[in-house]
Protein backbone atom coordinates (compact mmCIF):
# COMPACT_ATOMS: atom_id res chain seq x y z
CA UNK A 1 0.00 0.00 0.00
CA UNK A 2 3.14 2.62 0.88
CA UNK A 3 3.68 1.71 -2.97
CA UNK A 4 0.21 2.39 -3.92
CA UNK A 5 0.16 5.62 -2.58
CA UNK A 6 3.22 6.73 -3.98
CA UNK A 7 1.89 6.06 -7.35
CA UNK A 8 -0.75 8.00 -6.70
CA UNK A 9 1.36 11.36 -5.46
CA UNK A 10 4.04 10.25 -8.63
CA UNK A 11 0.78 11.44 -10.74
CA UNK A 12 0.42 14.76 -9.37
CA UNK A 13 1.01 17.54 -11.61
CA UNK A 14 1.28 21.02 -11.12
CA UNK A 15 -1.30 23.54 -12.77
CA UNK A 16 -1.72 24.19 -16.46
CA UNK A 17 1.44 27.07 -17.10
CA UNK A 18 -0.31 28.24 -20.48
CA UNK A 19 -3.97 28.58 -19.34
CA UNK A 20 -2.82 29.86 -16.02
CA UNK A 21 -1.03 32.69 -18.31
CA UNK A 22 -3.79 33.24 -20.85
CA UNK A 23 -6.33 33.78 -18.35
CA UNK A 24 -4.16 35.85 -16.46
CA UNK A 25 -3.89 38.00 -19.57
CA UNK A 26 -7.92 38.04 -20.12
CA UNK A 27 -8.34 39.20 -16.61
CA UNK A 28 -6.11 42.18 -17.08
CA UNK A 29 -8.17 43.19 -20.02
CA UNK A 30 -11.55 43.28 -18.14
CA UNK A 31 -13.58 46.24 -18.06
CA UNK A 32 -12.66 47.03 -14.39
CA UNK A 33 -9.80 48.37 -11.97
CA UNK A 34 -7.36 45.50 -11.74
CA UNK A 35 -7.82 43.43 -9.14
CA UNK A 36 -11.26 45.39 -7.96
CA UNK A 37 -12.46 41.54 -7.83
CA UNK A 38 -10.06 40.64 -5.38
CA UNK A 39 -10.05 36.81 -4.73
CA UNK A 40 -12.91 36.39 -7.04
CA UNK A 41 -9.56 36.66 -10.20
CA UNK A 42 -7.78 34.41 -8.14
CA UNK A 43 -9.90 31.84 -7.97
CA UNK A 44 -11.08 31.85 -11.98
CA UNK A 45 -7.42 31.91 -12.95
CA UNK A 46 -6.69 29.04 -10.81
CA UNK A 47 -9.51 26.80 -12.23
CA UNK A 48 -8.34 27.74 -15.06
CA UNK A 49 -4.62 26.06 -14.31
CA UNK A 50 -6.66 22.77 -12.81
CA UNK A 51 -8.70 22.23 -15.81
CA UNK A 52 -6.68 23.94 -18.46
CA UNK A 53 -9.66 25.99 -19.78
CA UNK A 54 -9.84 29.95 -19.44
CA UNK A 55 -14.12 29.47 -19.30
CA UNK A 56 -15.22 27.15 -16.97
CA UNK A 57 -18.39 26.02 -15.20
CA UNK A 58 -18.77 24.04 -12.19
CA UNK A 59 -22.43 22.67 -12.89
CA UNK A 60 -21.67 19.16 -10.73
CA UNK A 61 -20.64 19.97 -6.97
CA UNK A 62 -20.64 16.88 -4.50
CA UNK A 63 -19.62 16.80 -1.15
CA UNK A 64 -17.75 13.79 0.36
CA UNK A 65 -17.84 13.18 4.12
CA UNK A 66 -16.03 10.62 5.75
CA UNK A 67 -17.58 8.97 8.60
CA UNK A 68 -15.42 7.63 11.58
CA UNK A 69 -15.35 7.03 15.30
CA UNK A 70 -12.53 8.01 17.87
CA UNK A 71 -11.64 5.76 20.61
CA UNK A 72 -9.96 8.56 22.70
CA UNK A 73 -13.82 9.61 23.80
CA UNK A 74 -13.50 6.96 26.62
CA UNK A 75 -11.37 9.31 27.88
CA UNK A 76 -14.01 12.39 28.27
CA UNK A 77 -12.86 14.64 25.39
CA UNK A 78 -16.40 15.00 23.95
CA UNK A 79 -19.47 15.95 25.32
CA UNK A 80 -21.48 14.60 22.57
CA UNK A 81 -22.36 11.15 22.58
CA UNK A 82 -20.43 8.31 20.07
CA UNK A 83 -23.62 7.23 18.66
CA UNK A 84 -23.91 10.55 17.00
CA UNK A 85 -21.77 9.63 14.50
CA UNK A 86 -24.03 7.40 13.12
CA UNK A 87 -27.07 9.18 13.38
CA UNK A 88 -25.81 12.37 11.90
CA UNK A 89 -23.72 10.51 8.89
CA UNK A 90 -27.77 8.09 8.05
CA UNK A 91 -29.51 12.08 8.34
CA UNK A 92 -26.38 13.35 5.46
CA UNK A 93 -27.94 10.99 3.27
CA UNK A 94 -31.17 12.19 4.67
CA UNK A 95 -30.53 15.71 4.03
CA UNK A 96 -31.61 16.66 7.51
CA UNK A 97 -28.15 18.18 9.06
CA UNK A 98 -26.80 21.48 8.42
CA UNK A 99 -24.01 20.57 5.59
CA UNK A 100 -26.49 18.82 4.01
CA UNK A 101 -29.60 20.59 4.55
CA UNK A 102 -27.47 23.75 2.83
CA UNK A 103 -26.12 20.94 0.02
CA UNK A 104 -29.90 20.53 -0.86
CA UNK A 105 -30.91 23.71 -1.43
CA UNK A 106 -28.27 24.16 -4.16
CA UNK A 107 -28.59 21.20 -5.91
CA UNK A 108 -25.29 19.73 -4.92
CA UNK A 109 -24.56 15.82 -3.99
CA UNK A 110 -23.37 14.51 -0.90
CA UNK A 111 -21.43 11.07 -0.91
CA UNK A 112 -21.53 9.96 2.61
CA UNK A 113 -18.38 7.23 3.30
CA UNK A 114 -18.20 4.73 6.68
CA UNK A 115 -14.66 4.46 6.97
CA UNK A 116 -15.19 3.52 10.69
CA UNK A 117 -18.37 3.96 12.00
CA UNK A 118 -18.61 2.40 15.45
CA UNK A 119 -22.43 1.37 15.75
CA UNK A 120 -24.11 -0.83 13.61
CA UNK A 121 -26.93 1.49 11.04
CA UNK A 122 -29.20 0.66 8.78
CA UNK A 123 -28.81 2.97 5.64
CA UNK A 124 -27.87 1.51 1.76
CA UNK A 125 -27.34 5.24 0.95
CA UNK A 126 -23.95 5.25 3.02
CA UNK A 127 -20.78 4.29 1.25
CA UNK A 128 -19.59 0.78 3.19
CA UNK A 129 -15.67 1.35 3.04
CA UNK A 130 -15.42 0.35 6.93
CA UNK A 131 -11.70 -0.28 7.60
CA UNK A 132 -12.74 -0.81 11.59
CA UNK A 133 -15.30 0.13 13.68
CA UNK A 134 -13.19 3.53 14.85
CA UNK A 135 -9.71 3.97 16.03
CA UNK A 136 -8.10 2.91 19.52
CA UNK A 137 -7.69 4.89 22.29
CA UNK A 138 -4.87 6.82 21.75
CA UNK A 139 -4.10 7.96 25.13
CA UNK A 140 -2.99 4.61 25.82
CA UNK A 141 -2.12 2.75 22.39
CA UNK A 142 -1.14 4.05 18.76
CA UNK A 143 -5.25 4.90 16.94
CA UNK A 144 -4.31 2.55 14.30
CA UNK A 145 -2.02 0.34 12.22
CA UNK A 146 0.55 1.87 9.78
CA UNK A 147 -1.54 -0.29 7.00
CA UNK A 148 -4.94 0.68 8.34
CA UNK A 149 -3.88 4.51 7.62
CA UNK A 150 -2.68 3.92 4.46
CA UNK A 151 -6.11 1.55 3.87
CA UNK A 152 -8.23 4.84 4.76
CA UNK A 153 -6.44 7.16 2.35
CA UNK A 154 -6.61 4.99 -0.38
CA UNK A 155 -10.58 5.26 0.61
CA UNK A 156 -10.39 8.78 0.02
CA UNK A 157 -8.16 8.63 -3.03
CA UNK A 158 -11.09 5.86 -4.70
CA UNK A 159 -13.81 8.59 -3.88
CA UNK A 160 -11.73 11.29 -5.95
CA UNK A 161 -11.30 8.49 -8.56
CA UNK A 162 -15.36 8.09 -8.39
CA UNK A 163 -15.94 11.98 -8.67
CA UNK A 164 -13.82 11.75 -11.97
CA UNK A 165 -15.63 9.47 -13.36
CA UNK A 166 -18.94 10.61 -12.38
CA UNK A 167 -18.29 13.97 -13.96
CA UNK A 168 -18.11 16.25 -11.24
CA UNK A 169 -16.97 19.09 -11.71
CA UNK A 170 -15.97 20.80 -8.21
CA UNK A 171 -15.63 18.38 -4.31
CA UNK A 172 -15.79 19.98 -0.74
CA UNK A 173 -14.28 17.15 2.00
CA UNK A 174 -16.46 16.83 5.32
CA UNK A 175 -16.29 14.96 8.02
CA UNK A 176 -18.37 12.96 10.87
CA UNK A 177 -16.79 11.72 13.86
CA UNK A 178 -17.32 12.37 17.52
CA UNK A 179 -13.81 13.00 18.93
CA UNK A 180 -12.19 14.41 15.91
CA UNK A 181 -11.51 17.53 16.85
CA UNK A 182 -8.95 15.91 20.02
CA UNK A 183 -7.15 13.99 17.29
CA UNK A 184 -6.89 16.78 14.58
CA UNK A 185 -5.25 18.76 17.67
CA UNK A 186 -3.40 16.12 17.94
CA UNK A 187 -2.15 15.82 14.08
CA UNK A 188 -1.86 19.29 13.89
CA UNK A 189 0.28 20.04 16.98
CA UNK A 190 2.87 17.21 15.99
CA UNK A 191 3.38 18.08 12.45
CA UNK A 192 3.53 22.21 13.55
CA UNK A 193 5.63 22.16 16.27
CA UNK A 194 2.97 24.08 18.26
CA UNK A 195 1.71 23.62 21.85
CA UNK A 196 -0.92 21.58 22.57
CA UNK A 197 -2.88 24.86 24.02
CA UNK A 198 -2.01 27.02 20.72
CA UNK A 199 -4.19 24.21 18.24
CA UNK A 200 -6.68 22.79 20.71
CA UNK A 201 -10.05 24.29 21.65
CA UNK A 202 -13.76 22.95 22.85
CA UNK A 203 -15.09 21.43 19.93
CA UNK A 204 -18.59 21.09 20.35
CA UNK A 205 -18.63 22.71 23.89
CA UNK A 206 -16.65 21.37 26.72
CA UNK A 207 -16.56 22.41 30.41
CA UNK A 208 -13.31 23.81 31.89
CA UNK A 209 -12.91 20.92 33.47
CA UNK A 210 -13.03 18.47 30.82
CA UNK A 211 -11.62 20.67 28.30
CA UNK A 212 -8.11 20.75 30.63
CA UNK A 213 -8.62 16.23 30.42
CA UNK A 214 -8.64 17.18 26.78
CA UNK A 215 -5.39 18.95 26.35
CA UNK A 216 -3.70 16.81 28.95
CA UNK A 217 -4.78 13.75 26.96
CA UNK A 218 -3.36 14.89 23.81
CA UNK A 219 -0.26 16.18 25.42
CA UNK A 220 -0.02 12.38 26.78
CA UNK A 221 -0.53 10.72 23.79
CA UNK A 222 2.26 12.89 21.73
CA UNK A 223 4.71 11.96 24.56
CA UNK A 224 3.49 8.04 24.51
CA UNK A 225 3.78 7.57 20.93
CA UNK A 226 6.42 10.02 19.89
CA UNK A 227 5.28 10.18 16.67
CA UNK A 228 7.57 11.66 13.48
CA UNK A 229 6.48 14.95 12.37
CA UNK A 230 8.23 14.11 9.26
CA UNK A 231 6.11 11.04 8.56
CA UNK A 232 3.04 11.77 8.19
CA UNK A 233 1.64 8.44 7.80
CA UNK A 234 3.35 7.58 11.24
CA UNK A 235 1.13 10.51 12.89
CA UNK A 236 -1.88 10.08 11.51
CA UNK A 237 -1.67 6.00 12.98
CA UNK A 238 -0.78 7.23 16.38
CA UNK A 239 -2.77 10.15 17.06
CA UNK A 240 -5.09 10.67 14.18
CA UNK A 241 -8.03 9.28 12.84
CA UNK A 242 -9.59 7.00 9.95
CA UNK A 243 -11.74 9.95 8.99
CA UNK A 244 -8.65 12.24 8.75
CA UNK A 245 -6.12 9.96 6.71
CA UNK A 246 -9.42 9.49 4.25
CA UNK A 247 -9.85 13.33 3.60
CA UNK A 248 -6.58 13.29 2.99
CA UNK A 249 -6.75 10.78 0.25
CA UNK A 250 -9.62 12.74 -0.62
CA UNK A 251 -7.13 15.61 -1.61
CA UNK A 252 -4.47 13.71 -3.22
CA UNK A 253 -7.06 12.20 -5.23
CA UNK A 254 -8.93 15.38 -6.11
CA UNK A 255 -5.15 16.75 -7.22
CA UNK A 256 -4.05 13.59 -9.41
CA UNK A 257 -7.70 13.66 -11.40
CA UNK A 258 -7.10 17.51 -11.47
CA UNK A 259 -10.51 18.08 -9.89
CA UNK A 260 -10.68 21.82 -7.87
CA UNK A 261 -11.26 20.62 -4.21
CA UNK A 262 -12.74 22.66 -1.38
CA UNK A 263 -11.37 22.93 2.41
CA UNK A 264 -14.41 23.27 5.00
CA UNK A 265 -13.24 23.36 8.78
CA UNK A 266 -10.73 22.52 11.08
CA UNK A 267 -10.52 18.81 10.94
CA UNK A 268 -11.20 18.94 7.31
CA UNK A 269 -8.08 21.53 7.12
CA UNK A 270 -5.60 19.19 9.12
CA UNK A 271 -6.53 16.75 6.79
CA UNK A 272 -5.52 18.85 3.83
CA UNK A 273 -2.05 19.82 5.49
CA UNK A 274 -1.40 16.16 5.38
CA UNK A 275 -2.32 15.43 1.64
CA UNK A 276 0.36 18.94 1.16
CA UNK A 277 3.14 17.32 3.64
CA UNK A 278 2.90 14.35 1.59
CA UNK A 279 2.81 16.33 -1.53
CA UNK A 280 3.23 19.92 -1.81
CA UNK A 281 1.60 20.27 -5.02
CA UNK A 282 -1.70 18.82 -3.83
CA UNK A 283 -2.01 22.44 -2.36
CA UNK A 284 -2.50 23.69 -5.73
CA UNK A 285 -5.85 22.20 -6.16
CA UNK A 286 -7.08 23.34 -2.89
CA UNK A 287 -9.42 26.12 -2.06
CA UNK A 288 -10.48 27.76 1.67
CA UNK A 289 -14.47 28.05 2.31
CA UNK A 290 -14.85 29.65 6.08
CA UNK A 291 -12.21 30.59 9.09
CA UNK A 292 -13.70 27.81 11.46
CA UNK A 293 -14.05 28.69 14.79
CA UNK A 294 -11.98 26.26 16.54
CA UNK A 295 -8.60 27.77 17.63
CA UNK A 296 -6.19 25.57 15.78
CA UNK A 297 -7.98 26.45 12.70
CA UNK A 298 -5.82 29.18 11.59
CA UNK A 299 -2.11 27.91 12.46
CA UNK A 300 -2.86 25.12 10.00
CA UNK A 301 -3.98 27.84 7.48
CA UNK A 302 -1.30 29.47 8.13
CA UNK A 303 1.19 26.46 7.32
CA UNK A 304 -0.86 25.87 3.81
CA UNK A 305 -0.34 29.33 3.24
CA UNK A 306 -4.40 29.81 2.63
CA UNK A 307 -6.63 32.33 3.58
CA UNK A 308 -10.43 31.67 4.19
CA UNK A 309 -12.60 33.40 2.38
CA UNK A 310 -15.96 33.34 4.68
CA UNK A 311 -15.73 34.77 8.45
CA UNK A 312 -19.22 33.94 9.82
CA UNK A 313 -18.12 32.21 13.10
CA UNK A 314 -18.72 28.86 11.73
CA UNK A 315 -17.91 25.75 13.42
CA UNK A 316 -20.22 23.09 12.67
CA UNK A 317 -18.12 20.58 10.08
CA UNK A 318 -19.39 18.13 8.32
CA UNK A 319 -18.64 20.11 5.37
CA UNK A 320 -21.04 22.55 5.70
CA UNK A 321 -18.65 25.27 4.49
CA UNK A 322 -18.36 23.66 1.30
CA UNK A 323 -21.74 24.23 -0.30
CA UNK A 324 -21.71 28.25 0.15
CA UNK A 325 -17.74 28.19 -1.23
CA UNK A 326 -19.20 26.55 -4.39
CA UNK A 327 -20.94 29.56 -4.76
CA UNK A 328 -18.26 32.08 -4.65
CA UNK A 329 -16.34 29.51 -6.94
CA UNK A 330 -19.74 30.06 -9.13
CA UNK A 331 -19.38 33.80 -9.25
CA UNK A 332 -15.95 33.91 -9.90
CA UNK A 333 -16.45 31.68 -13.12
CA UNK A 334 -19.41 33.74 -13.67
CA UNK A 335 -17.56 36.98 -13.92
CA UNK A 336 -14.70 35.03 -15.90
CA UNK A 337 -16.61 33.88 -18.47
CA UNK A 338 -19.55 37.21 -19.15
CA UNK A 339 -17.42 39.95 -18.44
CA UNK A 340 -16.80 42.61 -21.24
CA UNK A 341 -13.35 43.62 -21.90
CA UNK A 342 -11.93 46.99 -22.74
CA UNK A 343 -12.22 47.82 -25.70
CA UNK A 344 -14.88 47.00 -28.14
CA UNK A 345 -16.98 44.91 -25.74
CA UNK A 346 -17.21 47.42 -23.11
CA UNK A 347 -16.68 50.37 -25.57
CA UNK A 348 -13.76 51.81 -22.81
CA UNK A 349 -10.79 52.96 -23.60
CA UNK A 350 -8.67 51.63 -20.41
CA UNK A 351 -5.73 53.98 -21.46
CA UNK A 352 -6.74 55.81 -17.80
CA UNK A 353 -5.89 52.54 -15.91
CA UNK A 354 -1.72 52.55 -17.22
CA UNK A 355 -0.98 55.10 -14.40
CA UNK A 356 -2.79 51.90 -11.29
CA UNK A 357 -1.26 49.32 -13.35
CA UNK A 358 2.04 51.00 -12.66
CA UNK A 359 1.31 51.45 -9.37
CA UNK A 360 -0.32 48.24 -8.98
CA UNK A 361 -2.64 50.48 -6.50
CA UNK A 362 -5.24 47.63 -6.95
CA UNK A 363 -3.36 44.24 -6.55
CA UNK A 364 -4.07 42.04 -3.78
Amino acid sequence: MENELKKVIGEIRSLDAAAVEEATRRQAGLAKPPGSLGRLEDISIRLAGITGKVKNTLEKKRIVVLSADNGVIEEGVSATPRSVTATQSVNMTRRLTGMSSIARHFGNEVTVVDVGIADEYECDEIVNRKIAPGTKNFYREPAMTREQALRAILVGVEQAEAAKKDGVDVLGVGEMGIGNTSTSSAVLCVLTGLSVEQVTGRGGGLTDEAFARKKEVISHAIELHKPDRDDVIDVLSKVGGLDICAMCGVFLGAARERIPVVIDGFISIVAALCAARLCPTAKEYMFPSHASFEVGYMAAARELGLEPWLLLGMRLGEGSGCPIAFEVMEAACAMMNGMASFGEEANIDDGYLDEIRAKDSFSV
